[in-house]
């Protein structure tokens, strides 16, 4: 299994409710219809309401964490392949207009570990 993580900001016009009902009700739909490589696709909204770090400072700079999980290497190489044709990356990004300031989107691979 490879996972990815993107740690994502809401544009700043959008109350947080509304950036969590047009990730749920629309682009999480969009993804899931345009990158079919991907097998499990949570997003971890961050509580806001909570204490960042032990003195309470330090906000981290985005809402959520979202994470992909594909089969293997390969499947996660497709999904980069699919994303890259121009119908969809056009598709993804406008969606993306909607609700995310782009410019704080960072994506990662990581590794796993459980216990």
């Amino acid at each position: 299994m490879i996972t990815a993580v993107a740690l994502l900001a809401r544009r700043p016009d959008l109350s947080y409710e509304q950036f969590v009902d047009y990730y749920e009700n629309n682009h999480a739909k969009l993804i899931r219809s345009l990158l079919p490589q991907i097998r499990g696709y949570r997003r971890n909204y961050l509580d806001h309401g909570s204490r960042i770090g032990a003195d309470g400072i330090g906000a981290p700079g985005f809402d959520v964490i979202s994470e992909f999980v594909f089969d293997d290497r390969a499947a996660y190489d497709d999904m980069l392949a699919t994303h890259a044709r121009p119908d969809v990356k056009a598709a993804i990004e406008a969606d993306e207009e909607n609700f995310l300031d782009r410019t704080r989107t960072r994506m990662y691979l990581v590794d796993t570990r459980e216990s």
